[in-house]
């Protein structure tokens, strides 16, 4: 299981929301390539960069930022926020990006998704995100009237086989997770997911490496990191050792 701190994007800053409320906005560094190399100093591999402006108009808004991000920083960098067109999934992917991320038109247009799929392989993942049990669009700001276990039954027919899936009532609350939900879609889905939304302590974090990485092959975390409840370094040692106790 790997690690991806969280850097959401909002006005050109470092921001995390608090249940997708962009009411709600908490501003924690105004240069994002400066808190990416902080996270990359800490020991990340992985960065999960979200352009939360795109997320919200449909259009990517950051994606200047986006690709200082990753030449700054040389590690592998999973994106995700108003990516809706193949337009935008080749700007991503010709800047470096490791892993692209399709919610809206995920839920949308099946058509598009396994497009994409076919063309970009691995590289894409699937976003989604959920409201009782709903999968929300864009910018979690409106239900789609499709069910989360639905949408994920499909995701492996379409040629899919990333899946980051947050919860978001639980998203920058650091309320704490749900194991088993993480277990149940990765068995509907039939490959492992990365967690989203609620990671507060190190003790979430043995929670997931317990479920194996067979059913979660990663963790994103991002309030938790950015107010001190533990750091990149800690996360990345308490994986770590909870993994090779087990093996």
């Amino acid at each position: 299981m790997y690690l991806l701190p969280a850097i959401d994007l909002l006005d050109g800053r470092v921001v995390r929301l608090a249940r997708g409320d962009y009411d709600a906005v908490t501003v924690y560094h105004d240069d994002p390539v400066e808190q990416a190399c902080r996270f990359r100093e800490e020991g990340a591999e992985w960065l999960h960069v979200v352009d939360l402006d795109g997320a919200r108009t449909g259009t990517p808004s950051n994606s200047p930022l986006i690709e200082a991000i990753i030449a700054a920083t040389g590690l592998k960098v999973e994106v995700g926020g108003g990516v809706r067109t193949s337009a935008a999934i080749e700007r991503l992917v010709a800047a470096g990006a490791s892993r692209v991320v399709i919610g809206t038109r995920l839920a949308t247009d099946p058509a598009f998704a396994r497009e994409v799929a076919a063309r970009f392989g691995e590289t894409i993942c699937a976003g989604i995100d959920a409201r009782s049990g709903e999968v929300a669009i864009e910018g979690w700001r409106r239900e789609s009237g499709i069910g989360v276990t639905a949408l994920v039954e499909q995701l492996a027919s379409w040629g899919i086989r990333h899946l980051v899936y947050t919860d978001i009532a639980r998203d920058g609350m650091q309320s704490g997770i749900d194991a088993a939900a993480y277990e149940r879609l990765a068995r509907v889905a039939g490959f492992p997911v990365t967690a989203s939304g609620g990671i507060s302590t190190l003790d979430d974090l043995r929670a997931l490496a317990a479920l194996g990485d067979e059913l979660v092959e990663g963790v994103i975390a991002g309030r938790a990191l950015y107010e001190g409840s533990f750091t990149v370094t800690e996360a990345l040692a308490t994986l770590s050792s909870w993994q090779n106790s087990h093996v």
